[in-house]
Protein backbone atom coordinates (compact mmCIF):
# COMPACT_ATOMS: atom_id res chain seq x y z
CA UNK A 1 0.00 0.00 0.00
CA UNK A 2 2.94 2.54 0.93
CA UNK A 3 4.97 1.57 -2.56
CA UNK A 4 1.43 2.51 -4.05
CA UNK A 5 0.53 5.45 -2.61
CA UNK A 6 4.60 6.69 -3.43
CA UNK A 7 4.31 5.64 -6.95
CA UNK A 8 1.15 7.14 -7.29
CA UNK A 9 2.50 10.42 -6.29
CA UNK A 10 5.51 10.21 -8.56
CA UNK A 11 3.32 9.61 -11.19
CA UNK A 12 1.17 13.00 -10.12
CA UNK A 13 4.06 14.84 -9.68
CA UNK A 14 5.47 13.72 -13.11
CA UNK A 15 2.29 14.74 -15.03
CA UNK A 16 1.90 17.59 -13.07
CA UNK A 17 5.40 18.82 -14.19
CA UNK A 18 4.78 17.56 -18.03
CA UNK A 19 1.29 19.26 -18.01
CA UNK A 20 3.30 22.72 -16.89
CA UNK A 21 5.78 22.21 -19.76
CA UNK A 22 2.69 21.72 -22.20
CA UNK A 23 1.23 25.28 -20.91
CA UNK A 24 4.44 27.00 -20.90
CA UNK A 25 5.11 25.33 -24.35
CA UNK A 26 1.67 26.43 -25.82
CA UNK A 27 1.66 29.70 -24.90
CA UNK A 28 5.00 29.98 -26.65
CA UNK A 29 3.96 28.97 -29.67
CA UNK A 30 3.32 32.75 -30.89
CA UNK A 31 6.53 33.72 -29.60
CA UNK A 32 8.30 30.53 -31.71
CA UNK A 33 7.03 31.30 -34.77
CA UNK A 34 7.17 34.69 -34.82
CA UNK A 35 10.93 34.04 -33.93
CA UNK A 36 10.68 31.33 -36.87
CA UNK A 37 9.32 34.03 -38.96
CA UNK A 38 12.06 37.24 -38.33
CA UNK A 39 14.85 33.83 -38.87
CA UNK A 40 13.40 33.10 -41.78
CA UNK A 41 13.42 37.18 -42.93
CA UNK A 42 16.58 37.39 -42.19
CA UNK A 43 18.17 34.07 -43.47
CA UNK A 44 16.56 35.54 -47.35
CA UNK A 45 17.68 38.79 -46.71
CA UNK A 46 21.45 37.83 -45.91
CA UNK A 47 20.90 34.98 -49.01
CA UNK A 48 19.81 37.32 -51.77
CA UNK A 49 21.67 40.95 -50.40
CA UNK A 50 19.77 42.58 -52.97
CA UNK A 51 21.33 46.10 -53.80
CA UNK A 52 18.57 49.04 -54.67
CA UNK A 53 19.69 51.34 -57.81
CA UNK A 54 22.35 51.04 -60.43
CA UNK A 55 25.06 49.18 -60.28
CA UNK A 56 28.15 51.86 -59.94
CA UNK A 57 29.56 50.15 -63.38
CA UNK A 58 26.65 50.76 -64.96
CA UNK A 59 26.97 52.98 -68.42
CA UNK A 60 23.54 52.67 -70.09
CA UNK A 61 21.88 49.91 -71.75
CA UNK A 62 22.87 49.16 -75.34
CA UNK A 63 21.02 50.36 -78.48
CA UNK A 64 18.92 47.32 -79.71
CA UNK A 65 17.61 46.30 -75.91
CA UNK A 66 14.12 45.97 -75.68
CA UNK A 67 12.88 45.90 -71.72
CA UNK A 68 9.51 45.09 -70.82
CA UNK A 69 7.51 43.64 -67.37
CA UNK A 70 6.19 40.32 -67.58
CA UNK A 71 2.83 39.46 -65.28
CA UNK A 72 3.51 36.92 -62.54
CA UNK A 73 0.69 35.77 -60.02
CA UNK A 74 1.03 36.93 -56.75
CA UNK A 75 -1.80 35.22 -54.66
CA UNK A 76 -4.87 37.07 -55.84
CA UNK A 77 -2.87 39.69 -57.51
CA UNK A 78 -0.84 40.57 -60.40
CA UNK A 79 3.01 41.29 -60.48
CA UNK A 80 5.26 42.51 -62.81
CA UNK A 81 9.27 40.98 -63.50
CA UNK A 82 11.78 43.61 -65.28
CA UNK A 83 13.10 42.06 -68.23
CA UNK A 84 15.65 42.97 -71.00
CA UNK A 85 15.16 41.47 -74.68
CA UNK A 86 18.43 41.39 -76.82
CA UNK A 87 18.23 39.91 -79.73
CA UNK A 88 20.76 38.78 -82.34
CA UNK A 89 21.27 40.40 -85.96
CA UNK A 90 20.00 36.55 -86.91
CA UNK A 91 16.79 36.07 -86.70
CA UNK A 92 17.50 32.34 -86.91
CA UNK A 93 20.32 32.58 -83.55
CA UNK A 94 19.75 30.26 -80.52
CA UNK A 95 17.89 32.24 -77.71
CA UNK A 96 18.98 32.09 -74.13
CA UNK A 97 17.54 33.05 -70.76
CA UNK A 98 19.94 34.60 -68.36
CA UNK A 99 19.42 34.19 -64.52
CA UNK A 100 21.79 36.08 -62.53
CA UNK A 101 22.53 35.63 -59.08
CA UNK A 102 22.43 37.38 -55.57
CA UNK A 103 22.84 40.91 -54.90
CA UNK A 104 23.24 42.74 -57.95
CA UNK A 105 20.19 43.39 -60.05
CA UNK A 106 20.56 43.61 -64.62
CA UNK A 107 22.52 46.34 -64.64
CA UNK A 108 25.55 44.88 -62.88
CA UNK A 109 25.21 42.12 -65.05
CA UNK A 110 25.52 43.97 -68.19
CA UNK A 111 28.94 42.59 -69.17
CA UNK A 112 27.45 38.65 -69.22
CA UNK A 113 24.73 39.31 -71.04
CA UNK A 114 26.91 41.34 -73.28
CA UNK A 115 29.22 38.42 -73.93
CA UNK A 116 26.54 36.18 -74.50
CA UNK A 117 25.37 38.53 -77.17
CA UNK A 118 28.78 38.79 -78.74
CA UNK A 119 28.51 35.02 -78.72
CA UNK A 120 25.69 35.78 -81.04
CA UNK A 121 23.02 34.09 -78.26
CA UNK A 122 19.68 36.86 -78.51
CA UNK A 123 19.36 37.14 -74.57
CA UNK A 124 16.50 37.29 -72.42
CA UNK A 125 17.20 38.28 -69.06
CA UNK A 126 15.53 39.38 -66.18
CA UNK A 127 15.15 40.47 -62.32
CA UNK A 128 13.11 38.70 -60.22
CA UNK A 129 10.83 40.21 -57.65
CA UNK A 130 12.92 42.39 -55.20
CA UNK A 131 15.32 43.18 -57.86
CA UNK A 132 16.10 46.29 -60.02
CA UNK A 133 12.54 47.58 -61.50
CA UNK A 134 10.67 44.34 -60.38
CA UNK A 135 7.85 44.54 -58.15
CA UNK A 136 8.10 43.02 -54.59
CA UNK A 137 10.06 43.30 -51.13
CA UNK A 138 12.35 40.70 -50.62
CA UNK A 139 12.79 37.45 -52.81
CA UNK A 140 11.90 33.92 -51.31
CA UNK A 141 13.42 30.57 -53.11
CA UNK A 142 10.03 29.78 -54.42
CA UNK A 143 9.32 33.51 -56.17
CA UNK A 144 12.50 32.81 -57.80
CA UNK A 145 11.40 29.70 -59.44
CA UNK A 146 8.23 31.21 -60.12
CA UNK A 147 9.77 34.08 -61.59
CA UNK A 148 11.98 31.94 -63.88
CA UNK A 149 9.56 30.03 -65.36
CA UNK A 150 7.22 33.07 -66.10
CA UNK A 151 10.35 34.12 -68.18
CA UNK A 152 11.16 31.02 -69.88
CA UNK A 153 7.53 31.33 -70.93
CA UNK A 154 8.66 34.75 -72.60
CA UNK A 155 11.61 33.51 -74.00
CA UNK A 156 9.34 30.72 -75.86
CA UNK A 157 7.06 33.01 -77.51
CA UNK A 158 10.27 34.81 -78.96
CA UNK A 159 12.05 32.06 -79.81
CA UNK A 160 9.28 28.66 -80.56
CA UNK A 161 11.73 26.28 -81.67
CA UNK A 162 12.97 24.04 -79.02
CA UNK A 163 15.99 23.59 -80.66
CA UNK A 164 16.94 26.76 -80.33
CA UNK A 165 16.27 27.58 -76.49
CA UNK A 166 18.65 27.86 -73.79
CA UNK A 167 18.80 28.44 -70.26
CA UNK A 168 21.88 30.05 -68.39
CA UNK A 169 22.49 30.17 -64.76
CA UNK A 170 25.03 32.29 -62.65
CA UNK A 171 26.18 31.64 -58.89
CA UNK A 172 22.85 31.49 -57.28
CA UNK A 173 21.25 32.06 -60.83
CA UNK A 174 22.59 28.50 -61.42
CA UNK A 175 21.10 26.82 -58.93
CA UNK A 176 17.73 28.61 -60.07
CA UNK A 177 18.43 27.53 -63.87
CA UNK A 178 18.54 23.68 -62.60
CA UNK A 179 15.03 23.79 -61.15
CA UNK A 180 14.02 25.27 -64.71
CA UNK A 181 15.57 22.79 -66.45
CA UNK A 182 14.56 19.80 -63.92
CA UNK A 183 11.11 21.28 -64.07
CA UNK A 184 11.02 21.37 -67.67
CA UNK A 185 12.09 17.93 -68.24
CA UNK A 186 9.71 16.69 -66.16
CA UNK A 187 7.21 18.19 -68.17
CA UNK A 188 7.72 14.99 -71.03
CA UNK A 189 8.52 17.02 -74.34
CA UNK A 190 11.96 18.58 -74.70
CA UNK A 191 11.68 22.93 -74.32
CA UNK A 192 15.59 23.16 -74.25
CA UNK A 193 18.50 22.66 -76.41
CA UNK A 194 20.81 23.03 -73.26
CA UNK A 195 21.72 24.27 -69.72
CA UNK A 196 24.78 26.33 -68.79
CA UNK A 197 25.63 27.02 -65.41
CA UNK A 198 28.28 28.63 -64.13
CA UNK A 199 30.00 29.63 -60.48
CA UNK A 200 27.08 27.90 -58.95
CA UNK A 201 26.92 25.29 -56.13
CA UNK A 202 25.17 21.73 -55.09
CA UNK A 203 22.88 23.06 -51.76
CA UNK A 204 22.74 26.29 -49.89
CA UNK A 205 23.54 24.18 -47.19
CA UNK A 206 26.65 23.15 -48.71
CA UNK A 207 28.02 26.46 -49.25
CA UNK A 208 26.88 27.66 -45.52
CA UNK A 209 28.89 25.16 -44.13
CA UNK A 210 32.30 25.71 -46.20
CA UNK A 211 31.95 28.88 -44.86
CA UNK A 212 31.36 28.37 -41.22
CA UNK A 213 31.40 24.45 -39.60
CA UNK A 214 31.22 21.91 -41.66
CA UNK A 215 29.72 19.46 -38.80
CA UNK A 216 26.51 22.02 -37.97
CA UNK A 217 23.01 20.46 -39.33
CA UNK A 218 22.22 23.11 -41.24
CA UNK A 219 19.94 21.74 -44.29
CA UNK A 220 17.62 20.78 -41.75
CA UNK A 221 17.68 24.49 -40.26
CA UNK A 222 17.68 27.04 -43.33
CA UNK A 223 14.09 27.42 -44.92
CA UNK A 224 15.88 28.20 -48.88
CA UNK A 225 17.60 24.77 -49.99
CA UNK A 226 18.46 25.70 -53.31
CA UNK A 227 18.99 21.37 -53.57
CA UNK A 228 20.79 22.03 -56.82
CA UNK A 229 22.44 18.59 -56.77
CA UNK A 230 19.29 16.56 -56.71
CA UNK A 231 17.61 18.30 -59.02
CA UNK A 232 20.64 18.10 -61.85
CA UNK A 233 20.24 14.14 -61.46
CA UNK A 234 16.48 15.06 -62.99
CA UNK A 235 18.08 17.04 -66.01
CA UNK A 236 18.00 14.93 -69.01
CA UNK A 237 18.90 17.75 -71.53
CA UNK A 238 23.15 18.62 -72.33
CA UNK A 239 24.42 19.86 -69.55
CA UNK A 240 27.83 22.44 -69.42
CA UNK A 241 28.97 23.16 -66.01
CA UNK A 242 31.98 26.15 -65.78
CA UNK A 243 33.89 27.25 -63.26
CA UNK A 244 37.02 29.45 -62.56
CA UNK A 245 39.71 27.88 -60.48
CA UNK A 246 40.37 30.71 -58.58
CA UNK A 247 37.14 31.73 -57.32
CA UNK A 248 37.07 32.43 -53.68
CA UNK A 249 33.86 32.85 -53.05
CA UNK A 250 32.23 29.41 -54.65
CA UNK A 251 35.13 26.62 -54.74
CA UNK A 252 34.96 25.05 -58.22
CA UNK A 253 34.51 21.88 -55.99
CA UNK A 254 31.13 22.31 -56.16
CA UNK A 255 30.78 22.00 -60.16
CA UNK A 256 32.47 19.52 -60.25
CA UNK A 257 29.80 17.53 -57.97
CA UNK A 258 27.22 18.76 -59.97
CA UNK A 259 28.93 17.70 -63.01
CA UNK A 260 29.09 13.84 -61.63
CA UNK A 261 25.38 13.97 -60.33
CA UNK A 262 24.08 15.08 -64.08
CA UNK A 263 22.89 12.13 -65.70
CA UNK A 264 22.89 13.12 -70.01
CA UNK A 265 25.38 14.82 -71.99
CA UNK A 266 27.73 16.93 -69.78
CA UNK A 267 31.00 18.72 -70.14
CA UNK A 268 32.64 20.36 -67.21
CA UNK A 269 34.91 23.06 -68.19
CA UNK A 270 37.03 24.67 -65.45
CA UNK A 271 38.75 28.07 -66.55
CA UNK A 272 42.20 28.20 -65.17
CA UNK A 273 42.84 31.44 -63.09
CA UNK A 274 38.88 32.49 -63.39
CA UNK A 275 37.36 34.12 -60.73
CA UNK A 276 33.67 34.02 -59.00
CA UNK A 277 32.53 36.82 -62.20
CA UNK A 278 35.34 36.59 -65.27
CA UNK A 279 35.40 33.10 -65.84
CA UNK A 280 33.18 33.73 -69.33
CA UNK A 281 35.26 36.91 -70.30
CA UNK A 282 38.93 35.06 -69.90
CA UNK A 283 36.82 31.34 -71.06
CA UNK A 284 35.56 32.80 -74.16
CA UNK A 285 37.44 30.68 -76.42
CA UNK A 286 37.01 27.72 -74.62
CA UNK A 287 33.33 28.41 -74.23
CA UNK A 288 32.71 28.46 -78.02
CA UNK A 289 34.44 25.33 -78.61
CA UNK A 290 32.61 23.82 -75.49
CA UNK A 291 29.14 25.23 -77.39
CA UNK A 292 30.11 23.29 -80.94
CA UNK A 293 31.41 20.47 -78.99
CA UNK A 294 28.51 19.78 -76.66
CA UNK A 295 25.33 21.51 -78.35
CA UNK A 296 26.29 21.87 -82.05
CA UNK A 297 26.57 25.37 -81.73
CA UNK A 298 28.80 27.31 -84.15
CA UNK A 299 29.19 30.88 -82.24
CA UNK A 300 30.27 33.88 -83.71
CA UNK A 301 33.67 34.34 -83.40
CA UNK A 302 35.62 36.84 -81.56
Amino acid sequence: MLLSQVSTRRIAHWLRQRLRLFLVALLSLPLFFAGCSQLVQKERELLFRVVPGEASWYDGMPDGVVEASLPVRAGKATQHVNSWWWPADDPKAPAVLYLHGARWNLTGQLFRIQQLHDFGFSVLAIDYRGFGKSDGDLPSEETVYEDARVAWQALAQRQPDPKRRFIYGHSLGGAIAIDLASHLDRSGAAQARGLIVESSFTTLADIAKSLSTPWLPLQLILSQKFDAVDKIAQVGMPVLIVHGTDDRYVPSRFSERLFEAAPGRKKLLLIEGGTHNNSMRIGASAYRRAFAELFGLNPRPA
